[in-house]
């Protein structure tokens, strides 16, 4: 495993020196590289693992700028690096608003590009953790019949046991007796977490909805 897990630094440049320079640069530090000679061979060979993405702004065929804004739309979330030897003010105020971690001019130092690199694999993995506590949260909510589903909804709306009886038209032992199980399913030591837990999946369910 390399030093940053099993993510993948994705290096789209049509100049061969360039690639082989961020590559030489990635490799040094343990971490697995990629390298493209155009956005459409990245494309074509991505395969959604985790990592970031250093691409040039300039190329022919699709720029830099109008990969980042694809990924965007098809929900790819890479982090992006974007580099260029054509830097302005506009050219990077659209780069960092398109949600780019980072845009360096080149010739590039390898400390600062490095720098940039590692924010964003350190996103990739904080996202990537993310997701699999969304995950993991959603398996246990499956877990749960349509009546506790029914209690859980009520907890997370933050009405108390009497409330929840009434609205539901079940008596207090019944809401008390599903609420238990609903603690005991999602692994929830306190209410606030049981709450925490449950927004964070509905706010992945949003997500991909979006």
């Amino acid at each position: 495993m390399n030093a940053q897990g099993e993510a993948t630094v994705f290096i789209v440049d049509d100049d061969p020196a360039a690639r082989r320079l961020i590559a030489a640069l990635v490799r040094a530090k343990q971490v697995r590289a990629e390298t493209y000679a155009s956005a459409e061979e990245f494309l074509g060979a991505y395969d959604g693992s985790p990592g970031c993405l250093v691409t040039d702004l300039r190329m022919k065929g699709m720029t830099g700028l109008e990969l980042q804004q694809l990924l965007k739309t098809k929900g790819i979330k890479l982090p992006v690096i974007v580099v260029t030897a054509f830097a302005d003010v506009p050219t990077a105020v659209t780069v960092m608003k398109a949600g780019a971690v980072g845009f360096l001019e080149k010739p590039w130092r390898g400390e600062e590009l490095w720098s940039s690199i590692k924010t964003g694999l350190d996103i990739a993995r904080l996202r990537r953790q993310q997701e699999e506590r969304q995950a993991d949260i959603q398996q246990r909510i499956s877990q749960l019949t349509p009546d506790e589903t029914r209690v859980l909804n009520e907890l997370v709306a933050g009405k108390p046991n009497k409330l929840i009886a009434t609205e539901l038209d079940i008596g207090l032992r019944t809401v008390e007796l599903r609420r238990s199980n609903i603690f005991k399913k999602m692994k929830a030591e306190s209410l606030a977490e049981l709450v925490q837990m449950v927004l964070l999946a509905r706010h992945d369910d949003a997500n991909q909805h979006v």
